[in-house]
């Protein structure tokens, strides 16, 4: 290895999350903060909610709904046209 070119290797560094929770593990920094942890992560904390905040399933249900109308107006359309030649 050569000398002088690694990072110091601090075994006893503190990442502290906005909750309050402090953990201590090995770490290139002596002291880290961070936003979210294992302690207050709703993934692991079992209150994870379904975030619609662009509102993605209400343009999927939009455009879902839009693809049913379309196709239910082919399928008329080709019934008649189908009834339409039994006629002749």
């Amino acid at each position: 290895m050569k000398a002088d070119i690694h990072p110091t290797y601090y075994q006893d560094a503190k990442i502290i999350c906005a909750c309050g929770k402090v953990h201590n593990i090995p770490a290139t920094v002596k002291e880290m903060h961070v936003e979210l942890c294992s302690n207050c992560h709703p993934y692991y904390t079992g209150t994870a909610k379904l975030a619609d905040t662009a509102g993605r399933i209400d343009r999927f249900q939009a455009r879902l709904a839009k693809a049913q109308e379309a196709q239910a107006a082919r399928t008329k359309k080709a019934a008649k046209k189908e009834e339409a030649r039994a006629a002749s």
